[in-house]
Parts: C-alpha cells; structure tokens; sequence
C-alpha cells in the first residue's frame, strides 16, 4: 500500500533530483561557455603567432639582417678611420721627430759657429778651463729639454685631435 505522502515524498525526491540535474546541467553549460570563450581566445592567439610565423618573423629578420649589416658597415669605417688615424699619428710623430733632429743639428752648426767664432786669446784660454763649453752644453741641454717639452706637448695635441675626430666621424657614421 502506497500513500500519498509516500507518493509526495518520492516526487518531491524526483523533482529534487531533476532540479539537481538542471542546476549541474546548467554549470556544465557555463564551464563549457567559459571553455569555448578561452578556446577562442587560445585560437586568436594562435592565429596571430600563425601571422607573426608567416608575415611578421619574415619583417622582423629583415630588419635584424638590415640592422647586422649596418653594423658591419659601421665597423668596418671604424676600423678604417682607426686604421687611417693611427697612419697619421704615425706620420706626425716622424716628422716631429725629423723637426727636432734638424733643429738640433742646426743648433749644434750653430753652437759650433759661435765657438769659432770667439776664438781669441781670452776664449782661448777659457776653451782651456772649459767653462765656456759647460755653459754652452748646459744652455744647449736646457734647449733640448725645452725641444722635447714642446714636441710632447705637440704630440698629446695631435693625439687629442686624433681622438675627438675619431669620435666626431662615430657620431656622424651613428647618425
């Protein structure tokens, strides 16, 4: 014998258990809407790395190509205006020292001249004692001193001119 409650009670059991299905059912949708909104996603992303992989990667490798070439370019004018640098200096150095030689022998002529020159009976007998010879060596040394000085100071100059324009022409080869 079945009563109504009995009967109440079984279908309030089976309306509470389709009404447990409908609200599963109903989650399931929305976890699967939020799967097909991060599928979509997903699929967007990867049609821009699809994109990127035939458009843009070919783009983007030019330039890196372009820009290793200017690079190159870069370094090889450096290198060349090092190179052309270094040959200049080289060359001012020699001349300077050309300078100075010629300057020292003409100096030398000179001293010599005037040692002749004074030759009397008194410069004679100061030859003798040798006096005169140490202030003469000692003024031609001091020359020489001065002589170096100078073409040191020449050197640095040419040296720090050498530098700014090796850095005026990187900054022109940057530009």
């Amino acid at each position: 014998v079945v009563t109504r409650d009995d009967v109440e009670e079984s279908l309030k059991a089976v309306f509470q258990f389709v009404k447990d299905k409908e609200q599963l059912l109903q989650d399931l949708r929305s976890k699967i809407e939020e799967t097909k909104k991060k599928i979509s996603e997903k699929q967007q992303e990867r049609d821009y790395w699809l994109e990127y992989k035939n458009v843009g990667s070919e783009i983007h490798a030019e330039k890196i190509s372009s820009l290793e070439k200017d690079i190159a370019e870069v370094k090889y004018e450096l290198e060349k205006t090092e190179e052309h640098y270094r040959e200049a200096l080289k060359v001012v150095r020699e001349e300077n020292q050309k300078r100075f030689d010629r300057h020292m022998k003409l100096l030398s002529e000179d001293s010599l001249k005037k040692a002749v020159g004074y030759l009397d009976t008194h410069c004679r007998r100061e030859i003798e004692e040798n006096e005169w010879l140490k202030e003469e060596v000692k003024i031609y040394r001091q020359e020489e001193k001065d002589l170096k000085a100078s073409v040191q100071l020449l050197e640095e100059e040419n040296t720090s001119l050498v530098a700014k324009l090796i850095d005026i022409k990187l900054q022109h080869l940057r530009v």
